[in-house]
């Protein structure tokens, strides 16, 4: 994933090189994560090596301002609005609360999205096909494969009575999913899916692990 979001990323750069009026000018990535910097370390990694085989390297032509919002997503705002003071070029970020947080910050500074369960459903981009506004990159399809793989599970156990969905996540990209598997279920006359709220004070010492 990390190189096909390297290219998202130059594409969307060349938009701002074509607009500079800098030559030689080193530009600016903000980078937005939910997470913190030793969750993301084996990501980040992949993708500035994807980036400097396209040409991009950090800290010759380009430079990446990092901002973690340590799992609490309550300081995505916050983070999002300092890269916009920061004048960065661009702003990538991976999971629908970031870039929703990003989307809210700036209309005019393209975001890039590493992954977001259901884009077009959380308000991000009019279309997969024809995105508009400033947002761009790539969806993880969750709501459309979730849906599948319950259908397949019908299939696979056709006395199927009942699914426990255990959740990590929460926010409008996994509240969207779990909205579909509902109807899915629904439809396959089946009980509607029951999530199981999972937070880490909740998990057991050995999952945690």
């Amino acid at each position: 994933m990390a190189g096909i979001l390297a290219v998202v990323v130059t594409i969307a750069l060349s938009g701002v090189v074509a607009q500079a009026q800098q030559p030689g000018k080193i530009f600016r990535i903000g980078y937005l994560d939910a997470s913190n910097a030793s969750g993301s370390a084996v990501l980040v990694d992949a993708f500035r090596q994807e980036l400097s085989k396209l040409g991009w390297i950090e800290g010759k032509n380009i430079t990446i301002e990092y901002r973690f919002a340590e799992h609490n997503s309550e300081r995505l705002p916050a983070l999002a609005a300092e890269l916009v003071r920061l004048k960065v070029d661009l702003i990538m970020g991976r999971g629908t609360p970031v870039i929703l947080a990003a989307k809210s910050a700036t209309t005019t500074i393209p975001i890039v999205m590493a992954a977001s369960a259901d884009p077009v459903g959380a308000g991000l981009v009019a279309s997969l096909a024809r995105p508009g506004g400033n947002v761009t990159g790539l969806s993880a399809l969750s709501v459309e494969l979730n849906t599948k793989r319950l259908e397949i599970l019908k299939e696979a156990v056709p006395k199927l009575l009942r699914v426990g969905l255990l959740w990590l996540r929460t926010g409008v990209g996994a509240d969207l999913q779990l909205k579909e598997l509902r109807v899915v279920a629904s439809a396959l006359n089946r009980r509607a899916c029951r999530q199981i709220p999972v937070a880490g004070c909740l998990l057991p010492e050995g999952i945690r692990r």
